[in-house]
């Protein structure tokens, strides 16, 4: 009977896994051979591809010129990328170097012709030297061109239009101050998937006087251009703790949460944004107050956020580089990101001002509750609806809001105004100039606005998908039955200070919002999920912060006495101008 003799085992003394190098028998025959790393994802196919030379160095280093492989450029990109030891076969090369870089070849014949070179009878080429034939043979992953732009391959899809991407660094709306705690960051991926279907709002009251809408506006197009006037009216765009309405109704108890429309727009439609912002929040025992700061983000109106390359502004000179010090600062450019922002939000209002009647007004419940027996000056059409939400998941839950919405005219019918009958809330587009940065590939409105409106409204939703959200949101909130948008242009495109009105849009606010993919399920989701964060926190002042350059929001505690000198400061400085201009 055969008998079978245990090999000797040879432990590891280290107590390790795997033989030590200590203790290696005399006769492993793999000693001196070296180690070649593996990885996990290599193809047991692999092991003798001849053919591939991205990890042979062999040819390249005695001077040698690589071949292609046989089977194609991308097949190895197709079969995805070793993660490590790609580049270790040359450990086991036979290297022949004396004898290769000794040897040269000795040619006397001349150099046949080249074909193609010059003029070729009948076969003309291309300013790139590639003959016409070869036109439209790219590579499989191009994208229908000669050349594959960003290098995009079949198998992947990495550098797509690197080239096209500025590495853009905004600066944060707020200075965040190191006493500042933070106390929760919320990806925007994380917001989209919240959710909360919220009933009809109950009207709590109405203030203010809006004039009749003017029809005629409906009737504009871009060979009826009007011109956009200049009218002085006073609108009040006052934060929820000044609101004397808001603090009749904390006194009443009636809600939980206090806001206005265009605050709580922005957070519904977070996920959108690109631009930083930040609210202030005001937790006070069982109340909470969304409110912003006086110069922030909320006072102007945004130029293509969205686009792939909206406007910028010019880099502010670095201090420590003698070379950028310029004696005179050079006057900001009319394309630039606050020169637009400006100027939109100046079209805006003035836009609302022009396209109302106003021998024809109705008046609310209440006068504006804003507009002082000292003011002068005549009030724009606005009207101030003040309504509650219930948040509410089950019965027992009284999570209750109150929102300040606003309307800015009427459209004369059946019912009243003061019932919320025929409500219009007006808002414009502008359009600076086609050519320039930051027009996102906007068409020309002249000559496309009547023609292919459809291909303008589809570029606009595009690159201002975060401010038409927003707008519609208001819109919703506010009750209101239809949503002007004008088509606003510059007379001249190097002008921006005369505009003309090329066109007005109609439409309603709920099936705009279909047409955007604006859910007003998930904006009263993330309202909620802010709520419950602010009021699980003690008392006191916090602040909501948008990241300037990532999609994520962070909630920081910050001092009672926040925001609150520099305002201060601001009200002393302009009351001794003033006393000093009297």
């Amino acid at each position: 009977m055969a008998s079978f003799t245990l090999p000797p085992i040879h432990d590891n003394p280290d107590g390790g896994w795997g033989p030590s190098s200590s203790n290696i028998p005399e006769q492993f025959k793999f000693k001196d051979i070296p180690y070649a790393p593996y990885s996990k994802s290599d193809k047991l196919g692999r092991f003798a591809d001849w053919n591939d030379t991205t990890g042979d160095t062999r040819q390249t280093a005695v001077g040698l010129p690589s071949t292609r492989d046989a089977r194609g450029p991308n097949r190895s990109r197709r079969d995805g990328a070793q993660a490590f030891g790609s580049g270790t076969a040359s450990a086991f090369a036979y290297f022949h170097v004396e004898d290769e870089s000794s040897f040269s070849l000795v040619d006397n014949k001349a150099a046949p012709p080249r074909r193609g070179g010059g003029f070729t009878r009948g076969r003309a080429t291309n300013r790139g030297g590639m003959s016409f034939s070869n036109r439209g043979v790219a590579q499989r992953g191009g994208r229908g061109g000669f050349n594959n732009r960003g290098g995009a391959q079949r198998g992947g899809r990495k550098g797509w239009r690197d080239w096209e991407k500025t590495n853009r660094t905004r600066e944060s709306s707020v200075a965040i101050s190191p006493q500042w705690t933070m106390l929760e960051e919320i990806e925007f991926h994380r917001l989209a998937k919240l959710k909360l279907e919220v009933d009809e709002p109950e009207d709590i009251d109405t203030y203010g006087r809006v004039f009749a809408y003017d029809k005629s506006y409906d009737r504009i197009t871009t060979k009826t251009e009007r011109p956009l006037q200049l009218v002085d009216r006073i609108k009040y765009n006052t934060t929820t703790s000044d609101d004397p309405v808001i603090q009749q109704l904390v006194s009443k108890n009636v809600a939980n949460v206090y806001t206005t429309d265009a605050i709580l727009s922005v957070l519904m439609c977070a996920p959108r944004s690109v631009n930083p912002w930040d609210i202030v929040i005001l937790r006070e025992g069982n109340n909470l107050y969304f409110d912003k700061r006086d110069g922030g983000p909320f006072d102007t109106v945004t130029v293509n956020e969205n686009a792939s390359d909206p406007p910028q502004d010019p880099a502010p000179p670095n201090p420590n580089n003698p070379a950028e010090k310029t004696a005179v600062p050079e006057p900001p450019s009319i394309n630039s990101a606050t020169s637009l922002s400006l100027e939109a939000t100046y079209i805006n209002q003035n836009f609302g001002f022009q396209s109302v009647q106003e021998n024809i007004a109705a008046d609310f419940a209440h006068s504006n509750p804003f507009y002082g027996p000292e003011e002068t000056e005549p009030l724009a059409s606005c009207g101030y609806r003040y309504r509650v939400f219930d948040l509410g998941i089950t019965e027992d839950e009284d999570v209750k809001i109150c929102i300040r919405t606003e309307v800015d005219a009427y459209v004369p019918g059946p019912g009243t105004p003061q019932e919320g009958h025929g409500l219009v809330t007006i808002r414009a587009l502008n359009e600076f100039d086609p050519r320039a940065q930051g027009a996102g590939g906007a068409p020309d409105w002249r000559s496309k606005l009547d023609s292919q409106r459809g291909a303008v409204v589809a570029t606009e939703m595009k690159n201002n998908s975060c401010k038409l959200a927003k707008w519609t949101v208001q819109s919703v909130l506010a009750g209101a039955e239809l949503m002007k948008i004008g088509y606003i242009s510059r007379g001249n495109p190097k002008d921006n200070t005369r505009h003309v009105i090329l066109s007005t849009a109609s439409m309603r606010p709920t099936d705009f919002a279909a047409q955007l993919n604006v859910s007003l399920a998930n904006g009263w989701g993330i309202v909620r999920t802010i709520t419950d964060l602010c009021m699980k926190m003690p008392e006191g002042k916090y602040v909501l912060i948008k990241d300037p350059n990532k999609s994520v929001i962070r909630l920081y505690a910050v001092p009672m006495t926040a925001f609150t000198t520099e305002d201060e400061e601001g009200e002393g400085y302009e009351g001794d101008e003033h006393e000093s201009a009297a």
